[in-house]
């Protein structure tokens, strides 16, 4: 790689040759061996506080809350992401839990597609609850959960990017 982080033109090089060795076309690749995201799990520092932001305010509705199977008192709770995906939570009392940070190996974002129409309609959601908030190209939303977990809805399509297949 470049000498410093600021070294764009070995970057770009770096990716062209990961794709060139790595990336097939769309008739060359193998199916996964996946079907799909059963669910992605955060934690919360309160239960109530994270239902009433994520089915109150973004409108991804609680399926269900049950008790965490590997730490007693603690619950596990899920949100339907839509296409048979949920978004699951931890919270874990009595742990001493520091606030959220970017490690590797962590949570970068987490990007959740939704209609246009919705979109919209959520972005002025997050405004009215003074919820801060970033758009980036009009289909794009960053923002933080009560947790500090960064979120984007994505008015993109499932398998597109801004404009791109990444499918």
């Amino acid at each position: 790689m470049g000498d410093s982080p600021t070294d764009l033109a070995a970057f770009e090089a770096t990716r062209h040759r990961i794709r060139e060795e790595h990336l097939r076309p769309p008739a060359e690749r193998p199916p996964s061996t996946a079907r799909g995201l059963h669910h992605t799990a955060l934690i919360s520092s309160d239960v109530e506080q994270t239902v009433r932001f994520y089915q109150d305010l973004l409108g991804f509705p609680l399926t269900e809350l049950i008790e965490n199977r590997d730490y007693p008192g603690s619950s596990h709770f899920f949100f339907d992401i839509g296409n048979g995906n949920l978004l699951a939570f931890f919270d874990l009392p009595g742990l001493d839990l520091g606030p959220y940070a970017e490690v590797l190996g962590g949570l970068h974002h987490l990007a959740i597609s939704v209609e246009p129409s919705r979109w919209a309609e959520i972005v002025q959601r997050l405004t009215a609850a003074s919820v801060d908030h970033a758009v980036h190209s009009d289909v794009s939303v960053y923002f933080q959960d009560p947790d500090g977990a960064r979120i984007e809805l994505i008015a993109d399509p499932l398998g597109e990017m801004y404009g791109t297949k990444v499918l």
